[in-house]
């Protein structure tokens, strides 16, 4: 089974992707990783990797490749695995593809603890982050990351912890 599992920042895909994979036995692996995979093989750090991203659609294209390849090489050996990124359900011929949403200030307060820093300044960088991947994903790739159609599942991560999230996924998967 491949699962993707999707959201905006601070809802809480990374640690309930960890939890889930923990939980079925199955590899997890994350746009993230990915992405700072291709930082190391570059030869820069991660914030300077990130900067040179953003003048080049090619690094956001090919983390998208190179997601979608490691899915389908699993889904060939008939192997499964948890897919985890913003646009993963996009690019990943998923079997169950899950989409979590929280409010705005619920997922600033998140990062903020995580991040410790001012719950302000985290919702200004989310509000700012948001918007130009919201652009940036209408231009490169001609999707609009507001329409949830795609999704099977959308999880309001609000009131649950992401243990509880893994088991809901879990149950999901069951009936699957």
């Amino acid at each position: 089974m491949i699962i993707t599992i999707g959201g905006l920042a601070g809802s809480g895909t990374t640690t309930a992707s960890n939890i889930l994979s923990k939980k079925m036995d199955i590899p997890y692996i994350s746009a993230g990783d990915i992405f700072r995979q291709m930082a190391s093989e570059s030869g820069m750090g991660l914030l300077e990797f990130s900067k040179f991203a953003e003048e080049n659609i090619e690094i956001d294209l090919e983390v998208d490749r190179r997601q979608s390849q490691i899915a389908n090489e699993k889904k060939n050996e008939k192997k499964n695995v948890i897919m985890e990124g913003r646009l993963s359900a996009y690019f990943v011929d998923a079997d169950v593809k899950i989409w979590f949403i929280a409010p705005l200030d619920v997922r600033a307060k998140r990062i903020s603890k995580r991040e410790s820093k001012p719950f302000h300044i985290v919702k200004e960088e989310i509000i700012k982050r948001e918007r130009s991947e919201a652009k940036r994903y209408l231009e490169i790739h001609d999707i609009d990351i507001g329409n949830l159609e795609i999704y099977d599942f959308i999880i309001n991560s609000k009131n649950f912890n992401a243990e509880s999230i893994a088991d809901i996924i879990l149950k999901l998967t069951e009936v699957i």
